[in-house]
């Protein structure tokens, strides 16, 4: 989880309580990287997952269509709050200079979305003895991982929060469900599944070990923890917007990702966009003024289908919580109908 959720306290009650402990660090510059992994390392000896971005080179598109994606945002009601204008290059951060402070501090596993890394980057990881995993949102996505020489597939189903994890943004999306993934992937790849999507207790966590999964990823069921950077507004409607629903949105960042529906999202259905990630750049100011004044409404609000079941405590005691419920659900439970 990127953007600021993520904190030292939060990860390292996670890996303290039996756990894997994660950063988001889409954006983070190397310094924060190093900051936050060394503030971490500080508060627990369990391990730490460090996540990256795969971004794919990217190009302005023509003058009237930058115009377009512009006057789709200088359109929305509070416009008179933030600044608009068109990234400038560098359109994202320097993968390799990102990493370096992870060769310093070797966090136990390194994991990537939107696509895999070059093999020298596999390979330095494995020499330092950290672990490799990728994202999957198909089979072909996970054979390709296998192939490359990862340790392990994040199988990500339709209902997980936040940025869809495919390859190719504008490829057909199979939107297979978070079981049903991992079924799939387990039958046909040969290193350890890690299902993510929709997880939110210790029965959801059964049911994708049924499933052939070895572990369970989860985003949203942290975003309420006492440790977590979730800002106010957002773990407002994670608790009290139930009704809301979630939605898959392209207004925030120029790439589908699925968030609590509000204003923004509704005013940006079918507008227009530049690419990923220049959107999220441009949108930027937007959602610091939200953030900064406590509206929900024009905040990038992700979360998972499942986020309704949101339990807000301590980020130890809600692994404990998980545990129990775990242990309280029998191995041999099926899975009805693909479902949790």
């Amino acid at each position: 989880m990127a953007g600021g959720v993520n904190t030292p306290q939060l990860a390292a009650a996670v890996s303290n309580a039996g756990g894997v402990g994660s950063f988001g660090f889409a954006y983070s510059t190397p310094q924060r990287i190093s900051e936050d992994l060394a503030a971490t390392k500080a508060l627990t000896n369990g391990p730490i997952n460090a996540n990256f971005f795969m971004f794919s080179p990217v190009e302005l598109p023509e003058h009237a269509l930058q115009q377009i994606a512009v006057e789709a945002l200088d359109a929305l009601p509070v416009r008179e709050h933030f600044s608009l204008s068109i990234p400038q290059r560098p359109f994202f951060p320097d993968l390799d200079k990102q990493l370096e402070p992870i060769w310093d501090q070797r966090p136990a596993i390194l994991s990537f979305h939107f696509g895999i890394p070059p093999g020298r980057i596999i390979d330095k990881a494995h020499a330092l003895g950290i672990s490799v995993g990728i994202t999957a949102t198909c089979l072909e996505e996970a054979i390709a991982i296998h192939r490359a020489g990862a340790d392990f597939v994040v199988s990500q189903g339709i209902e997980a929060g936040g940025h869809r994890g495919t390859f190719e943004p504008s490829a057909n999306d199979e939107q297979l469900s978070t079981v049903a993934l991992a079924e799939l992937l387990v039958r046909h790849c040969a290193i350890p599944i890690v299902a993510a999507g929709g997880i939110m207790s210790g029965g959801d966590i059964r049911a994708v070990l049924a499933a052939g999964a070895k572990a369970a990823q989860m985003g949203t069921a942290f975003l309420c923890a006492d440790e977590a950077g979730t800002p106010p507004a957002h773990r407002d409607y994670l608790l009290n917007r139930q009704d809301r629903g979630t939605v898959f949105t392209k207004g925030f960042s120029g790439r589908f990702a699925r968030g609590i529906e509000n204003e923004f999202i509704r005013r940006m259905e079918g507008q227009p966009t530049l690419p990923f990630p220049m959107q999220n750049t441009m949108t930027a100011p937007l959602r610091q003024w939200a953030g900064k004044a406590g509206d929900g409404e024009y905040q990038s609000l992700w979360a998972g289908q499942a986020y309704a079941r949101s339990r807000p405590m301590r980020a130890g005691d809600f692994m404990e919580l998980l545990n129990t419920e775990l242990a309280a659900v029998p191995k041999t439970n099926s899975i009805v109908n693909g479902k949790f």
